[in-house]
């Protein structure tokens, strides 16, 4: 008989959880605006806002923290960190920032001007929230089999070619600072890019003299699906994956705070000296000194020991097989998802789900808070709210999918918490004719907005 599949770790360490009761739930999040981000977490009984910065780290994590250089300039943490993004992506030059956002914060400062354009799979909200607070323009490229949730297609995340020729041949090259391709692509569902693809889209950059840049946040889990999804790289490594993944990039960001396994960090990487040099300003401006970035030595070491376990294969098949866990548990219930199961989280399909509640009520926002109540289960809104409007007309984007995320924090939970998540999604499925009242916005900020957005029921 063939044994089951297993963990590769085992747990050394726990944390107590408090479950609370539904009418403290109603109260809680009226009292929040019903928005969950203003939620407090000892109101969070399993907490599935986001990966970013929640994983558990690992005993020789910890240990490597207790080792951290805390010296001002020169540290020898920052080497470690070095030796380990030279050895993993291969950028002879990096620069250390405290997380992804700060990273984009100081090359877009070099690289984007205002009339800018920068096409790329679907940009991440921060991305495109730094593209625009400079007055340019990010236009996804996305193929159009991610906007369809029921349609089987090994990398949703994928560039259309044909898209992004377009918008070249359309637009001043010299208005085209970069190409940014999203590892996975997070905002249609996890999904990843081919290796195939990201071949076609560095030489049609060349070709056209643009820049490529990759937003690596999840480059492990990208790693991981090009294994087992792309003829031809079953039998290669992560890590020989991921090298020759990075020679079709002139630069990248990444927050390590995803597939580094830490609670906080980040870095460009260039294989630009010049390019270099112009960001090391900016990031003295705005991070601390080129060796330290905003972290700690500990932070730094911390992170450069959380990249090497996060391109290994065990450590992937036991984060990506949770994932697919906690999908396969809701496709059983016959709910809607993004097809097929992404990396690091599941998308609920709320247009599908509810679609009796009108998109401009904030529909996927409705099923966080309805999955709130319901359990004590936090998730995060990928729709309108996201979206946020146009920075011409100020009018809402609504985007072609309207998605609940359920993002799963790395070596936290178990299968018995995904059973909880599921369990609470059915209960609502099976009540949700009953869900008739939408959301609207009472307060918003100009931009990011659904970060500290205040709703209200609709009358």
């Amino acid at each position: 008989m063939k044994l089951p599949f297993a963990e590769s770790y085992k747990i050394k360490m726990v944390e107590a959880l408090r479950r609370s009761t539904r009418e403290e739930r109603v109260k809680w999040i009226e009292e929040a605006k019903f928005n969950v981000f203003n939620l407090k977490s000892e109101q969070i009984f399993i907490d599935l806002l986001t990966d970013s910065g929640t994983g558990a780290m690992s005993d020789k994590q910890w240990s490597e923290l207790m080792l951290g250089d805390e010296s001002y300039a020169g540290a020898s943490s920052f080497y470690k960190m070095k030796n380990a993004i030279k050895n993993i992506f291969g950028f002879d030059y990096f620069l250390p920032t405290h997380q992804g956002r700060a990273a984009e914060n100081v090359l877009f400062s070099v690289l984007v001007k205002e009339g800018d354009i920068v096409p790329g799979n679907a940009h991440f909200d921060t991305t495109k929230g730094h593209i625009e607070f400079r007055k340019a323009t990010a236009i996804d490229c996305t193929i159009d089999e991610a906007y369809n949730t029921t349609i089987q297609h090994p990398f949703k995340g994928n560039v259309d070619l044909g898209k992004l020729e377009h918008v070249i041949k359309n637009n001043p090259v010299e208005k085209i600072p970069m190409i940014i391709i999203t590892l996975t692509c997070n905002s249609s569902g996890g999904q990843p890019v081919s290796l195939e693809n990201m071949k076609q889209v560095y030489s049609m950059a060349k070709k056209y003299g643009i820049r490529v840049l990759f937003d690596s946040a999840r480059f492990a889990e990208n790693a991981y699906f090009i294994k087992t999804r792309e003829k031809g790289y079953e039998n290669k490594t992560i890590r020989e994956i991921v090298k020759e993944m990075y020679l079709y990039a002139d630069g990248a960001t990444m927050s390590c705070k995803k597939d580094a396994i830490v609670n906080m960090g980040g870095f460009i990487g260039f294989k630009d000296k010049e390019l270099y040099k112009q960001s090391s300003m900016y990031n003295i401006m705005f991070e601390g000194f080129v060796t330290y970035g905003g972290m700690s030595g500990r932070d730094m070491n911390a992170l450069t020991q959380g990249l090497y376990e996060g391109t290994d294969f065990d450590y992937l098949e036991t984060r990506i097989k949770q994932v697919e866990y906690l999908g396969n548990k809701l496709i059983n219930f016959g709910i809607p998802i993004q097809h097929p199961i992404g990396g690091h989280a599941i998308f609920v399909d709320v247009m599908r789900f509810l679609p009796h509640v009108p998109q401009e009520q904030f529909q996927a926002q409705v099923l966080v808070v309805e999955l709130y109540i319901e359990s004590g289960v936090r998730g995060v809104e990928i729709g309108t709210l996201m979206a946020d409007r146009d920075p011409v007309t100020r009018e809402n984007r609504y985007p072609e999918l309207e998605l609940m995320r359920l993002a799963l924090p790395r070596r936290v939970y178990t299968n018995n918490h995904m059973d909880v998540v599921a369990t609470a999604l059915k209960n609502i499925y099976d009540r949700r004719e009953t869900i008739t009242k939408g959301l609207q916005i009472v307060n918003e900020a100009p931009i990011l907005r659904h970060f500290t957005v205040e709703l209200e029921r609709v009358k």
